[in-house]
């Protein structure tokens, strides 16, 4: 079965006792990890208890596909239901998932932390299809979920946030779940000894300024507009303030996941400005708006589909192939801009 996204926070709270596996997957590292902490705890509270929760590799089920089954099976030595989490994990734990399904009984909740699983990804469908597995989507955070994820936290510290400083903590906090709270939680420690309990735009210049997207924004902004000399010095500040190659490729992911739907709204007949009023999660103003636009001028559907092929095959080579992440992040960076740099030449 698929959670919907309307299901989720009340299946992380009361897991259906009838599923034996969730598998959480998705582009944003941090929520994947979250849920899958939340939805643990809500079986087992203490991850520590090592009579009730076991953690297994994708590549240690890969060469023992019983073993999955196996766990499933065995009862708790202190009594309680067992948690099994499986992580990393890929399409290497397929046969270890049908072996779950298969198996004549157990207790145990099983939770798989995917990756950026494709909709031909075999894990996916499997625990989309079979009634005794679930998936759950894990995407980076629109511009409303962040507003509302912003507004939340300060709320729950007695805060209030300027709308204008909103919008600006927004356009500059990343979509991974993991890094956002830890941003948003920086912000809130800093103004909870201010005796002025509303978040003003000075407040996060001060905070977020210099470290919210690392560098990663200017790595965007030169890939798509084919700058090889300012691509060349943002790649270097992010991966000199600790950048992840997979990070990085998400995040340029996401940017041409955003530049497809428009440029397919705009294929059908549509003016542009029609297309993004449509979409959903595209910045509202400012510099960060006129630069999507121009992106969404300037990048035609098919090179955009020839962007998402690659940007997926780097995400796969990064966790495969052994070779050097960084030096396939740059690979990849610098293919897509030459494309936006020779098209820009021809117009």
């Amino acid at each position: 079965m698929k959670i919907e996204p309307r299901q989720v926070e009340a299946f992380l709270k009361k897991p259906d006792p009838r599923i034996r596996g969730v598998v959480i997957y998705g582009n944003d590292d941090g929520l994947v990890a979250e849920r899958a902490v939340a939805l643990a705890k809500a079986i087992c509270p203490d991850l520590n208890d090592p009579f009730r929760v076991v953690d297994i590799s994708g590549d240690t089920l890969k060469n023992d596909p019983a073993r999955l089954a196996d766990e499933f099976g065995a009862m708790s030595m202190m009594g309680g239901r067992r948690v099994i989490r499986v992580r990393p994990a890929g399409e290497e734990t397929v046969a270890a998932l049908e072996n779950l399904v298969a198996a004549a009984a157990g207790d145990a909740l099983v939770i798989v932390e995917g990756g950026n699983l494709t909709p031909r990804s075999g894990l996916r469908a499997l625990a989309e299809t079979e009634a005794c597995l679930a998936a759950m989507p894990c995407y980076m955070d629109n511009a409303a979920a962040l507003e509302g994820l912003v507004e939340s936290a300060a709320r729950a510290q007695g805060l209030a946030v300027e709308a204008d400083a909103l919008q600006w903590i927004v356009e500059r906090l990343g979509g991974d779940r993991g890094q956002t709270r830890s941003e948003i939680d920086k912000l809130l420690l800093y103004k909870a000894s201010d005796p002025d309990k509303t978040v003003t735009t000075a407040d996060a210049l001060a905070v977020l300024g210099d470290t919210a997207a690392i560098g990663i924004d200017d790595v965007i902004a030169a890939t798509f507009d084919g700058e090889l000399a300012a691509l060349d010095r943002a790649l270097d500040r992010v991966f000199a303030e600790g950048g992840h190659p997979v990070q990085l490729v998400r995040a340029l992911q996401r940017h041409a996941d955003q530049l497809h739907l428009v440029s397919a709204h705009t294929g059908k007949g549509g003016s542009l400005e029609q297309a993004m009023f449509k979409a959903r999660g595209l910045p509202r103003g400012g510099p960060v708006r006129q630069r999507f636009e121009r992106h969404a001028r300037a990048w035609p559907l098919r090179r955009l589909g020839d962007a998402l092929q690659a940007l997926l095959k780097a995400e796969m080579d990064c966790k495969t192939t052994g070779l050097p992440d960084e030096a396939l992040a740059r690979r990849l960076c610098l293919a897509l801009a030459s494309s936006a740099r020779s098209a820009k030449a021809r117009r």
